[in-house]
């Protein structure tokens, strides 16, 4: 998946100028952002502080890094277990 050239911070910032009374068309055009691409943030970070768009990273790592250690732990066992089978 792409990176955005926008950083959380960035986002929230661009959806609270909206929230602030400025119209989505006009934000979006400054910004140089599509309409679709601003309500897919606005489902994701809508009603957010910087603070929570940090621990969501955060969070959103840690459950990636989790991930790969089950992976890996299932192949594990998954290899053991054909081991064991064909003695």
């Amino acid at each position: 998946m792409r990176k955005s050239r926008f950083s959380e911070e960035q986002i929230i910032a661009i959806l609270g100028e909206q929230e602030r009374g400025e119209t989505t068309a006009e934000v979006c055009r400054r910004h140089g952002i599509s309409s679709p691409t601003f309500y897919k943030w606005k489902a994701k970070y809508g009603g957010m502080d910087v603070s929570d768009a940090r621990r969501l990273k955060l969070l959103e790592t840690e459950n990636g890094r989790l991930k790969k250690l089950l992976a890996d732990q299932m192949l594990d066992n998954a290899v053991l277990k054909d081991l064991l089978g064909k003695s």
